[in-house]
């Protein structure tokens, strides 16, 4: 066995993926989640039964329960938080103090280990948002950008804040950690409430001729495939050298518009389908992407998964896995 990982959030997107990442490097695995929004499906019942996967329902909340997993642990993967729009708007002080508190929590469990080479800390792209509305920002934009934050009585600076916290939290734990800020992650098994499983969904229901829904048709960001995603994060943890480093997670182009995304959404099904501009959705910023210069040159890492590749792998696991059966998958 090559180490023993703890991944926080575990039943979510990237935390399921990473788990199958480091099973196939010979790590033993721990995932937790309180079960709020993680999903025990049939992706995580296949992973539960390898052997060197553990999972326990925890609430990260409770620092006495969070003390109890245990000292033998070489790398934590704090994923855990309180994210969505919908949840942010409305419950911003449970987001600020949740968020600060279970990380709290896991830095002492962190401190407490016999031989722990790393804390990795999952932060967000949503760190830039204030300095961009306040200032204006380069894009793609690099992690030695100034940070400033929102107007404090906005309820969506919450996660935004507690996110800067943490990073803070980070630099001054005492222990080994790495900050990675990621962005527009996507792929299989992502939930819905993510703009290429939404048009995947739209096309799917949609008839051939149809006309389809796009929102902020004419804001663009970079998108980045999982397996691309978990072997940088994969890196983070196996380089020294990631160590006390903030890092973006992601990839830096090619920036495509909202409509332009639609349409690649639609070809994959095979269906000629139309496109109604929407409003801009409230609080989005017209332009995000990070730049990948520091992350690719330390990890000695390049994407390989195309857009259209990689929209293509995740219609085909909706098709599969979602779309007609009314089954759940990580939200």
């Amino acid at each position: 066995m090559t180490g023993r990982v703890l991944i926080t959030g575990g039943l979510g997107f990237i935390g399921l993926h990473l788990a199958r990442r480091l099973v196939k490097s010979d790590y033993s695995v721990t995932l937790i989640d309180n079960m709020a929004r993680g999903v025990v499906d049939s992706e995580a019942e296949k992973l539960f039964d390898h052997p060197l996967i553990e999972f326990q329902k925890v609430d990260l909340l409770d620092r006495q329960t969070v003390l109890e997993l245990g000292s033998g642990f070489s790398t934590i993967f704090h994923l855990a938080a309180i994210i969505g729009v919908a949840h942010v708007s409305k419950q911003p002080y449970h987001v600020l103090t949740a968020n600060t508190t279970m990380l709290d929590n896991i830095l002492e469990l962190a401190r407490r280990q016999d031989a722990l080479k790393r804390v990795l800390f999952s932060s967000t792209s949503e760190v830039y948002a204030g300095t961009l509305k306040q200032f204006g920002l380069d894009i793609p934009t690099a992690e030695t950008a100034a940070l400033a934050v929102s107007d404090l009585s906005e309820p969506r600076t919450s996660y935004m804040l507690s996110k800067i916290m943490g990073e803070a939290l980070c630099h001054h734990a005492s222990v080994p950690t790495t900050i990675f800020r990621p962005h527009n992650i996507y792929g299989p098994r992502m939930g819905m409430s993510h703009v290429i499983p939404e048009q995947l969904e739209r096309a799917w229901r949609a008839k051939e001729g149809d006309s389809v829904p796009v929102y902020s048709p004419t804001h663009s960001r970079s998108f980045c495939y999982i397996d691309d995603a978990v072997e940088m994060l994969f890196r983070m943890m196996s380089y020294s050298s990631a160590e006390g480093k903030t890092l973006n997670l992601g990839v830096s182009g090619p920036e495509i518009r909202m409509q332009k995304l639609a349409i690649l959404c639609h070809e994959v099904t095979g269906k000629c389908l139309g496109i109604t501009p929407m409003q801009d959705t409230l609080g989005s910023p017209p332009r995000r992407a990070p730049d990948m210069t520091r992350t690719n040159a330390l990890l000695e890492f390049e994407p390989t998964v195309s857009l259209e590749n990689g929209i293509k792998r995740t219609w085909d696991w909706y098709q599969s896995n979602v779309f007609g059966n009314n089954k759940r998958s990580a939200c």
